[in-house]
């Protein structure tokens, strides 16, 4: 849990929580695809085929907006799901960019959706991580409501958001660049944090 003057920012760990449901689906249900920076898995609207799990590397969700600025929806690092939604969906909702070269597993949909009809203990265990993967989404929509981006930075680097760049940072929690540069040299300035190089900031 972290909490700051007037805001307390509840967080999760998915990855000691629940078992691992996929381990009910047969071997043919998963392939591993191999990345590199800038590979495209999937774009916005697209047919859904299936979700993914990162072996290794890192995979960005965004989605354009209306003036034509990038959103980071969510970061998916080693061992991290996405597009878990897409088992109920026709379409994906965002598009999913390779940030960092590696290899994910892609879960076929059609595999999932028929282990839940015949496996209970799958339906399970793939519900429970459902409900915890929205615990998180709910977690960063709480980080996203701090309204000052002083606050709402340090609580970010707090939370472990900004292991990439400082550009990717802004975009992850719905700040400008110059708003996120501004607001971390604000804290440097207050003692809250200290720059250890072009673009590295640490927590004093």
């Amino acid at each position: 849990m972290i909490t700051l003057s007037k805001f307390t920012l509840i967080t999760y760990d998915l990855d000691h929580m629940l078992p691992d449901p996929f381990s009910h689906l047969s071997a043919t249900a998963c392939r591993t695809i191999d990345m590199q920076k800038g590979d495209v898995l999937f774009r916005q609207s697209q047919i859904t085929s299936g979700l993914y799990r990162v072996v290794s590397g890192c995979v960005t969700l965004q989605r354009t907006g209306l003036g034509g600025d990038t959103l980071t929806l969510h970061r998916a690092v080693s061992g991290g799901l996405f597009a878990e939604a897409s088992v109920f969906s026709a379409t994906y909702h965002c598009d999913a960019i390779c940030s960092k070269a590696g290899s994910v597993t892609k879960i076929a949909k059609a595999d999932v959706v028929a282990t839940m009809q015949s496996n209970p203990a799958f339906s399970e265990c793939f519900t429970r991580l459902l409900a915890v993967q929205l615990q998180k989404y709910r977690a960063h929509i709480e980080l996203l409501a701090i309204p000052s981006a002083k606050e709402r930075i340090l609580a970010a680097v707090k939370a472990s958001y900004l292991d990439a760049t400082v550009t990717e940072l802004a975009s992850r929690i719905n700040l400008s660049h110059e708003a996120c540069y501004r607001a971390l040299r604000g804290l440097c300035d207050d003692g809250r944090m200290v720059r250890v190089g072009r673009g590295k900031y640490t927590l004093p």
